[in-house]
């Protein structure tokens, strides 16, 4: 009896923390569906892991794929590519991703992703800073 009870609390303690990795795991994974459209020139694949309100102030896949080029560029075409630490609030992920660009230098993009409606996460922000410096 005190082993199922144990058991029980157990798993209602370590719900929440699956669920968290749940969560970074599909960020994670819409992030890297980006990233790979990315390297392909799909713009509309990109384009499909932007949140609606980023649709809005970028109407078509083509618009968005050229702010990115001009933009982010070590998001687009990059060395490497790596996840960093995660913070997960609510329905929000925060994921850090460590690049390398094209030349060689070091980066660090903060994107920040929603949960929608249907369950899915969609990007709604990415913040890139050369690595080193204060945000």
């Amino acid at each position: 009896m005190r082993i199922a009870a144990l058991l029980v609390v157990l798993n209602i303690a370590c719900s929440p923390i699956s669920a968290r990795a749940d969560d970074v795991a599909a960020a994670q994974g819409v992030i890297r569906a980006q990233e790979q459209a990315f390297a392909h020139d799909d713009a509309a694949a990109a384009y499909s892991q932007a949140a609606p309100a980023i649709k809005e102030i970028f109407p078509a896949p083509d618009i968005f794929m050229s702010m990115v080029q001009k933009g982010y560029a070590p998001v687009y075409r990059h060395k490497s590519f790596e996840f960093g630490d995660s913070k997960t609030e609510g329905s929000s992920v925060a994921q850090r991703v460590h690049i390398i660009d094209a030349n060689g230098e070091a980066w660090e993009a903060l994107y920040t992703l929603e949960q929608q409606a249907d369950g899915s996460y969609k990007i709604t922000g990415c913040s890139l800073l050369k690595a080193g410096q204060a945000v």
